[in-house]
Parts: structure tokens; sequence; C-alpha cells
């Protein structure tokens, strides 16, 4: 039986104001499997991004209970890595200074990990580029280069927050397939966050559909696809347009909204 990386159980979240109360996540509770790759798709302003924050320990919930890792959120940060929807490499830092700055801010730059984290550089395509600076990147190149950043310091659990979507379609396809082999290859749990239906079901072991605000879990598909196991090869599977289609109905209702 696989070790639970990530346990949350009837989480709720309300913020506070003026004089009204507003419910952001609502008895929310799902689990994520060492080494699973899990998606949480759902509409714009839903509270995925929020659930990450708690994840993360940043905001605590109101009630409920998350642990990562067999502990409470928050007390294990040094062992999750949180990739954001921009970059937000150091323009004035080389490639090889980003990568090592994760392993700086924690004070983990030791001989080994340094040792790991030019390693990654190396075999993930971008040793030739260790000392080029972000501006001379393009913008697939800048998005390996944040996650190699994530992984220097050996996280167990990977928090991704639409990390392509600030790249055109087909540099976005291209990138999605390296991001999910490297992750494949270094055996990490991962939990992404997308609002791409196809782009979800194409990376995930699961896939989990949120409802409007206040997040609460509508629904869980596991994905089973006879097809390589490469993203976008994944989506010319002959069950993918059945489960795009089961995942865009249960979003429906908020979509069609949207569009009137």
């Amino acid at each position: 039986m696989n070790t639970s990386i990530v346990d949350i159980r009837d989480v709720s979240l309300a913020y506070q104001e003026q004089e009204a109360e507003t419910l952001a996540v609502d008895g929310l509770s799902f689990s994520v499997s060492e080494g699973e790759f899990v998606s949480i798709v759902g509409p714009s302003g839903c509270g995925k991004t929020t659930v990450l924050s708690l994840l993360m320990g940043l905001i605590v919930p109101t009630a409920g209970f998350i642990r990562v890792n067999g502990l409470p959120a928050g007390a294990c940060n040094s062992n999750v890595g949180y990739m954001l929807q921009r970059d937000h490499l150091l323009d004035w830092r080389t490639v090889e200074e980003n990568v090592l700055l994760s392993l700086q801010v924690k004070h983990l730059l030791t001989k080994e990990r340094r040792a790991h984290a030019l390693r990654l550089i190396d075999t993930y395509g971008l040793g030739e580029f260790r000392r080029h600076y972000p501006r001379q990147l393009s913008g697939g190149m800048r998005q390996k280069v944040a996650l190699i950043r994530t992984l220097a310091f050996d996280p167990s659990l990977l928090l991704l927050d639409e990390p392509f979507s600030a790249l055109d379609y087909q540099t976005r396809l291209r990138v999605a397939d390296e991001v999910f082999g490297i992750i494949r290859r270094e055996h990490k749990t991962a939990i992404l966050v997308t609002h791409d239906i196809a782009e979800a079901i194409s990376m995930s072991d699961r896939v989990l559909v949120f409802s409007d605000r206040p997040a609460r879990l509508k629904a869980e598909h596991r994905v089973v696809l006879t097809a390589a196991d490469v993203p976008l090869q994944r989506r010319n599977a002959p069950e993918f347009a059945n489960l795009f289609d089961t995942i865009w109905k249960e979003l429906e209702h908020h979509l069609s909204l949207i569009h009137i």
C-alpha cells in the first residue's frame, strides 16, 4: 500500500471581510499517495490556489486538518517545492546561480546538494546554458530552470500552480512533456493546479474536479489511458476524449455562465 504524502480531511476556510464572513473552502477531503501525479481543475476563483497555500501552511484552515508527510501543513515546508505561474528567475543571476538560490535561501547549500543541483542542470539539457542569464533563455527553458531550482533541495512533494500558463500553445505542450518526464524520473509526488482539462488528463494519475467557490470536491477521476506514458501521446488515447467530455460536463454549468 502506497504511503500517503498529503492528507486533507474536512477542511474549511472562512475569511472575515468587513462585517461578512466569506467561505472559501468547504468540507474538502482528499489524499495523495507517494509517487502520484494529481491535477486539480475547477472554475476560476474557486479556491484551487488557496488549497496549495493551505498545503504550504501559508494559511491556517478554519476547520479540519491537513497533513503533509505525516506532519501538520507548514511543519515541513523544507520538504515541499512550490512552482508558481511565473518563473521568478532573478535577471542578474545565471542559470546555475538561480538554481542554487533555493538551497542558499533554505541554508541547505552543502557540497552534496550543490552536486545534486548541478547534476539536474546537466541531466535535463541545460548544462551548456549554465552561465546564461534568464534574458538569454526562451520561455520554455526558463520554466525548466524554475523546475530544477524547485527540485534542487530534493522535495518529496511538488506543488505546481499553472506553471505553463504564460507559454504559447506549442511550447506549453512541449514543456509539459519535459516537466512530466523530469518529475517521473525523479520519482516525485506532484499536485498540479490548471484550468486546462486536457493538460490535467494528459499529465495525471488522477484528476480532482472542484466546484465553484467555496471549493468542494465535486468529482474525482482515475486516469487510465492505453497510450505511451507521455502527455502529448496520451492525448491520442481512445479513452482521452470520453474523460475530457465527462469533466467538461461537470464544469459545464459554470463555463456556460462565463460565455453568456
